[in-house]
């Protein structure tokens, strides 16, 4: 099994990371619940690719630990997406960069 130090502290780089990623599938248009609750399934799937990436899907069977790594990674990408990505308006350009244009009639 992985150190959960090891595993919490991956899962923070991974979480820090999550909303730029998040931010391509979520469209402008989206009601801040919808985005809010996308943003928490993304965490919790990078949680646990991050779990069984750094120590293998037998660290899934020690339950305290795996919970810690999940919280890691949704309590990193939140306070990321809050204090940095958000201010820097870098997720609202990322979601209007890649969500689809309005067609317009001639």
């Amino acid at each position: 099994m992985s150190n959960t130090l090891d595993t919490v502290a991956v899962g923070s780089s991974v979480g820090a990371l999550l909303p730029l990623l998040t931010a391509i599938v979520q469209q402008p248009a989206w009601a801040p619940s919808v985005k809010r609750a996308v943003a928490v399934v993304v965490a919790l799937i990078g949680g646990v690719v991050t779990v069984a990436g750094t120590g293998g899907l037998e660290q899934f069977t020690h339950g305290i630990p795996t919970l810690g790594a999940l919280a890691a990674v949704l309590a990193a990408s939140q306070a990321t997406h809050d204090l940095v990505w958000k201010p820097s308006t870098i997720t609202s350009r990322i979601e209007t960069a890649t969500s689809p244009k309005p067609v317009t009639s001639v």
